[in-house]
């Protein structure tokens, strides 16, 4: 972990050591998906996503996002089965700093929520089925950076590493994905 911040230091520095000339204006809009992978407290699954990017400046844009990680199956046996389904929702700001004609780097910080579910069900036979679960949700903060490389006027592809800390759930966040401006 102290790797990460240690990392993310060094891209915040050198992204302002850059300058401020804005490739993307005061007013510009864009909505993407992402592929994700999410790992951390003895938990790693995929997950797809969806996201809006607003520039409320020309150097600040705010991105909301949805993740759904895909279902973490835990089977015990023929008889009984658990699964673990998970998402995420969260509000971003990114301070965009253009370091070369078509790629733009930024830090990010927001907040966000992880929703998750469990499920555990049996068959016992001839005495029954079980079942039980629970759900709950956790607030988090979200701390990272990410790169946009311009591929055309109006696409840009996307790579973003995020940690979410907070509740039960502190993991870090790789996507890649595709955004298109309009």
């Amino acid at each position: 972990m102290k790797n990460i911040f240690k990392t993310a230091i060094v891209v915040i520095a050198l992204a302002l050591t850059v300058g401020t000339v804005n490739a993307q204006s005061k007013g510009d809009m864009a909505a993407g998906a992402n592929f994700v992978y999410g790992t951390g407290d003895g938990l790693s699954n995929f997950g797809i996503g969806a996201k809006f990017q607003y520039n409320i400046l020309d150097p600040l844009r705010l991105e909301g996002s949805f993740t759904y990680f895909m279902p973490k199956d835990y089977g015990y046996s023929l008889l009984a089965e658990a699964k673990l389904n998970m998402w995420d929702i969260s509000v971003n700001a990114h301070w965009l700093f253009p370091v070369a004609d078509k790629i733009t780097v930024y830090p990010l910080a927001g907040l966000g929520i992880v929703g998750t579910s469990y499920k555990f069900s049996a068959d016992y036979g001839e005495y029954g089925n079980y079942s039980t679960g629970a759900s709950d949700s956790d607030f988090g903060l979200n701390l990272g950076g990410g790169v946009d490389f311009k591929i055309s006027q109006a696409v840009a592809l996307n790579v973003e590493a995020k940690y979410k800390i907070g509740g039960n759930w502190s993991r870090l966040i790789v996507s890649a994905g595709v955004a298109f401006q309009f």
